[in-house]
């Protein structure tokens, strides 16, 4: 079970304790999480405060990877900059060094943001995904990209040989209106 963010509104520690209380219950042998723009508690706290509010069933990914049952998942909550949210970087070589830790040979790639042009339309039909995250991505071809990021672009899509979803289950008013997406790598 992968999640790509946001799985908080405000970014407190009781939001986060109440998701990591709920996906740590999920029917899942493998539990994936990234940050998000909403989730300020991730980027304001120690790494070792973090990690001891991990349950053991769980994966917490910050521009690193994990191998689960030899598929290389990587995972970074870092987007372009919008407004004043958590994990915003501008655009530029300071995004782009993110997406310059990604290996290689990753399998799905996890990113709260979307790549520029695909599945990252807002309301007023302008592309804000990140176009050096695209060109990353054109470069390594993942078997997937998954983000979160962009409630009004939910779906999936395959180009360049890589499956993207924008999984966020939440539409632009924050109402639950979209079902988690599956696939099969």
């Amino acid at each position: 079970m992968l999640h790509a963010g946001d799985i908080s509104y405000k970014g407190k520690k009781s939001e986060v304790m109440d998701f990591l209380e709920w996906f740590k219950k999920q029917d899942f042998k493998h539990k994936i999480f990234i940050a998000g723009n909403h989730d300020f508690f991730f980027e304001k706290e120690k790494p070792q405060e973090i990690k001891k509010l991990i349950p053991d069933n769980i994966i917490y990914l910050k521009d690193e990877f994990v191998m689960v049952e030899s598929i290389k998942i990587w995972g970074s909550p870092f987007t372009p900059w919008f407004f004043n949210w958590a994990f915003n970087e501008r655009r530029g070589a300071l995004l782009a060094r993110h997406w310059q830790k990604i290996p290689a040979d990753t399998d799905i790639l996890m990113t709260h943001g979307p790549v520029f042009g695909i599945l990252d339309m807002v309301v007023n039909e302008q592309h804000v995904g990140c176009k050096d995250l695209l060109e990353k991505v054109k470069e390594l071809k993942p078997k997937v990209h998954v983000c979160g990021h962009i409630h009004e672009d939910y779906g999936t899509v395959k180009r360049f040989g890589t499956k993207f979803i924008n999984a966020s289950v939440l539409n632009e008013a924050y109402e639950l209106t979209n079902k988690p997406i599956t696939f099969e790598l």
